[in-house]
């Protein structure tokens, strides 16, 4: 029986009759590589496990694997006793043996279109077309640290641009390129990065999100009869491969929820490749259904040995790398599919040890082991080929010293596709245990441990621990260590024991150790450590919430009630909320368990709306790179974890509508929210909002002003901007009108579908506005289409047209006293507010800014000094008149009976600047309490001191530490361009 330190042998049998298109150079080696191996601990997958196990195969393919049987005449045997094979790791997000994308030059100006003219798709980031195993060649380098880590197969799959083509399942051999191709279409691949592409568009998530969409639209149209009309290899390419699994990039746990919003619309189910935060949103992440593609690249352990820099991280970053490792856990528990991939990481060596540190954190071996094995084989259709270690699969496995998730196992060998490739050193007897050590008169304790190719030593005299210096290399043994003199010892392995000569203070001597026990972390290898995480909260940050806010049954009494209706104040009066709405309002109201707060010298209103606000909006709130984007939706990208959700609660606010920004003339699809702290950002939308459109009016839209390389995106002139909205409703009405014909073959526009919204009065304008004269121009373009502006925003000079507004139908959503920031704003005046009021507009207070809008009842309260607008009045503009301009005020913005309990309980007048909003309620529920913040802050507190002290111990045992990064959230205004976060790559 052969041993197994002549496997190097195979890699010259190994060879099976092929056909092959290439020529032979020499004699050809026509043996098929029959290999028997036994008495291993065989891992025949997850949930299968035989020990004295045999494997046998032949021409790269598994022919047996199971218990005692017969060996096959003329199998190489190898004898594996105490050793482990395991089926070969599978990664699904590679870019192995693929060249990387050579950025373009940039434009000097903006690039409106792909600079490639051939027929692919208007989009540089849109590649569908584009196949993995059209330029694949195997590179040496990469398929040995993928080799090290024990995976044999990766799908892998250029990493650049939005649409990316089509990925290869291929082999981590080093045969040619067509032999280690398992399958050449494997998956379809996207992201939400547009990579290197030098386009203009898209700027910002949301554009990312509507380009999508478009595109399978457009391939929809492509495949129903568009081709006759256009030859487009990049939607020929979507349809070709539609029914490959499609696997998508992003970069956290909420662009997780938006990939699989847009893949339910056009009924594709998506293979997520997130980030490593999934565990922040398990409830949500597991109704979407998807699977997901994890890493293991946990976020390294900072410096926060001065007490400043540690200031700089937020409590969600405290939590995320004490949290991060336990990811994988979390997911399993909530029964959320997931493989692991071994990208993202800054070292490969950094795999299998945080494999193991994410199984010490909770994550089943075998849910881990499928997680590398069968999952993603079968998420790619592959599971008959590979995945385990069955009959008819590839001969892909690795063999290790033992337990893959025991941090002294060594892989030895990887096998792909039944050629073996030396990963480590091999030993073929373990040396790790307790010896007797005597050397001449003398007996020490000798303690070998660590790995089995990479052992430690320690010499125990007594009580004390002596560390030796020391080597095994093929049963060699040499040893040095110092007891008042330097010992030096060489010898040999004999069965367990070993036995030599050395040399004490230069004098020669034998010596021998005695084999006593085993190594106490090998005989116990699966030694369980419990790790405190912490706990989730909602959201991920300060101030979140461990356990949900419940909604309940609320009387508050004896309070000065703002009603906001006819009835006016209320003195004295009682207000009783349940089931998440108004039930009643009066006196000496009573009910049965129901949370009651005295009112006594405090005011209640309803909730303050914010028309006009830019919080709650991830990566990006302009998609300025056209002058017509009325495709985005800010309702795609909402940021739930937004902290100025939470100080605006703390202001009083309970719903904000959020807005595109002012870069083009037709901008994006408004969302209103109400501020939900702690809900996922379908949860925080409006229901039942009819919805809005952000238009803008200018110095902002021109971009004339942008300096000399941003002279050609057209309008450059206010004139021009006047002719951008002639010409896209003049298209959108020949859009509608084209959608009369049943017959016609019509491409989903969705461009033009917001505009044919607003001419059938189903969506809505609000519109950022300045000057007289283009307020007035608009409204005439409105006219001559047919359709009304809902809302002029900002509307500084609205007092010089407050007429014409009311004859048209206009409200205003105005600034209390911001002016002369821009040339734009000189003629604005304090008092504009006022007058538009009085001439019969319906008048906004709002914000535009996180920080003013939480101040917006000291904004309202202007009025009253600058014009003497009375307190109820004043007061309306920030509650029923925001709700009516939002066509919401059927159902907040006033307190009555049947509408939303959107309630605010203030300490004094509302309108006082010493007013503090104590408690804020949404839909009946208290999302904000100023009695329970000061527990809050001492619970973050508490818990940032907890998890500083753990980075202060991790970094005394050792741990890497680096330098603190602190990262400030971006406040978004109405002018913010080109500052989408890309993401992972």
């Amino acid at each position: 029986m052969k041993k197994f330190s002549g496997i190097f042998l195979l890699f010259l049998i190994t060879g099976s009759f092929a056909q092959v298109t290439y020529p032979v150079n020499g004699v050809a080696d026509e043996r098929s590589g029959k290999c028997a191996f036994i008495h291993a601990s065989l891992i025949v997958r997850a949930d299968s496990v035989t020990t004295n196990g045999m494997l046998f195969i032949e021409d790269g393919l598994i022919t047996y694997a199971g218990v005692a049987t017969e060996i096959p005449k003329d199998a190489v045997v190898y004898d594996l006793k105490g050793k482990y094979i395991y089926p070969a790791f599978i990664d699904l997000d590679a870019d192995y043996g693929l060249p990387k994308k050579e950025n373009p030059p940039a434009a000097r100006g903006p690039q409106f279109l792909n600079n490639n003219t051939e027929a692919v798709s208007w989009n540089q980031a849109i590649t569908p077309e584009f196949n993995s195993n059209d330029v694949f060649a195997p590179d040496a380098g990469s398929a040995e640290q993928y080799r090290m880590n024990g995976f044999a197969m990766v799908l892998t799959s250029r990493h650049d641009g939005i649409m990316r083509g089509t990925g290869a399942f291929v082999f981590t051999g080093d045969e040619r390129a067509g032999e280690m191709i398992a399958l050449l279409h494997a998956s379809n691949n996207l992201s939400f990065n547009k990579g290197s592409s030098t386009q203009d568009y898209p700027s910002s998530e949301m554009g990312v999100i509507a380009l999508l969409r478009q595109t399978y639209y457009d391939a929809d149209w492509y495949a129903k009869g568009g081709q006759a009309e256009e030859k487009n290899n990049a939607l020929q390419a979507i349809n070709a491969n539609s029914k490959l699994p499609s696997i998508i990039q992003v970069s956290d746990k909420l662009q997780v929820l938006r990939a699989d919003k847009v893949g339910d619309e056009f009924n594709i189910q998506y293979i997520i490749r997130g980030g490593g935060d999934a565990y922040q949103r398990v409830d949500e992440i597991k109704k979407t259904g998807a699977g997901l593609i994890i890493p293991l690249n946990f976020p390294k352990t900072p410096d926060v040995s001065n007490p400043y820099d540690a200031e700089l991280l937020t409590l969600g970053d405290l939590k995320h790398w004490e949290m991060a490792p336990a990811n994988a856990a979390m997911l399993q528990y909530a029964g959320i599919p997931f493989a692991i991939t071994s990208s993202g990481l800054e070292n490969a060596k950094d795999f299998l040890p945080n494999l193991r540190k994410a199984v010490a954190y909770g994550l089943d071996k075998n849910a881990a082991l499928d997680a590398l094995t069968m999952t993603p084989a079968t998420w790619i259709h592959a599971e008959t080929e590979t995945g385990s270690l069955q009959k008819g699969k590839y001969a892909n496995f690795f063999i290790a010293s033992g337990d893959i998730f025991d941090k002294n196992t060594t892989i030895y060998q990887e096998w792909v596709k039944g050629k073996p490739y030396m990963v480590n050193t091999w030993v073929d007897d373990d040396p790790r245990g307790v010896y007797a050590l005597h050397i001449k008169n003398k007996t020490y304790g000798l303690i070998i441990g660590g790995r089995a190719n990479k052992p430690s030593f320690d010499v125990i005299k007594l009580a004390d621990t002596i560390h030796a210096e020391g080597s095994i290399e093929n049963g060699i043994i040499n040893l040095t260590f110092f007891d008042a003199t330097e010992i030096r010892l060489s010898g040999w392995m004999q069965d367990k024991n070993f036995a030599g000569t050395g040399q004490i203070a230069g004098t020669w001597t034998d010596w021998n150790a005695q084999f006593a026990n085993v190594y106490a972390d090998k005989n116990n290898p699966a030694k369980e450590v419990k790790y405190d995480v912490g706990k989730v909260c909602y959201p991920f940050t300060a101030f979140g919430w461990e356990e949900a806010p419940e909604q309940k049954d609320i009387l508050i009494t004896n309070a000065t009630i703002w009603t906001g209706e006819k009835e006016g104040v209320l003195e004295h009066a009682d207000i009783l909320l349940s089931n998440g709405k108004i039930m009643k309002i009066g006196k000496n109201i009573s009910a049965k368990n129901a949370l009651v707060i005295d009112g006594t010298g405090k005011y209640v209103t309803a909730g303050i709306i914010d028309e006009h606000s830019h919080i709650a909006i991830s990566n990006g709130v302009n998609e300025g790179t056209q002058a017509v984007t009325s495709e985005v939706r800010i309702g795609d990208v909402l940021d739930c974890e937004d902290i100025n959700i939470y100080r605006q609660l703390s202001g009083g606010v309970t719903c904000s509508h959020l807005l595109h920004g002012s870069a083009n003339p037709i901008g994006g699809q408004t969302q209103l929210i109400k501020l939900r702290w702690g809900r996922s950002p379908e949860e925080m939308k409006f229901a039942g909002w009819p919805g809005f459109i952000k238009f803008a009016l200018g110095e902002n839209v021109k971009q004339s002003n942008w300096g000399d390389n941003n002279t050609t995106r057209f309008p450059q002139t206010r004139m021009g901007v006047e002719q951008v909205y002639e010409d896209a409703f003049t298209r959108a009405e020949a859009y509608m009108a084209a959608k009369k014909d049943r017959t016609a073959l019509l491409r989903t526009d969705l461009e033009l579908e917001a505009l044919e919204e607003i001419l059938e009065s189903k969506r809505f304008i609000t519109c950022h506005s300045y000057v007289q004269s283009e307020i007035n121009m608009l409204m005439h373009v409105a006219q001559r289409h047919g359709f009304r502006v809902n809302t002029f925003t900002h509307i500084l000079e609205g007092y010089k047209v407050a007429d014409k507004m009311v004859a048209h139908g206009a409200g205003g959503s105005t600034f209390s006293d911001w002016w002369a920031y821009k040339f734009e704003v000189y003629e604005a005046i304090p008092q504009n507010a006022g007058i538009m009021m009085r001439e019969g507009v319906v008048v906004a207070i709002n914000s535009d800014d996180a920080e003013m809008g939480r101040r917006l009842n000291q904004e309202a309260a202007k009025s009253i000094k600058y014009m003497g607008m009375s307190e109820q009045d004043a007061w309306k503009m920030v509650t029923i008149n925001p709700a009516k301009l939002l066509h919401v005020d059927d159902k907040v913005g006033s307190l009555k009976e049947g509408k939303d309990a959107d309630v605010v309980v203030w300490s004094n007048d509302p309108l006082s600047i010493y007013a503090i909003a104590e408690k804020t309620i949404i839909d009946g529920i208290i999302y904000y309490d100023r009695d329970k913040e000061a527990i809050l802050r001492s619970s973050n507190d508490a818990e940032r001191a907890r998890i500083i002290a753990k980075m202060l111990k991790a970094k005394n045992n050792g741990d890497e530490v680096v330098p603190v990064e602190g990262s400030d959230q971006k406040e978004y205004h109405c002018d913010d361009m080109f500052d989408f976060v890309k993401g992972n790559q």
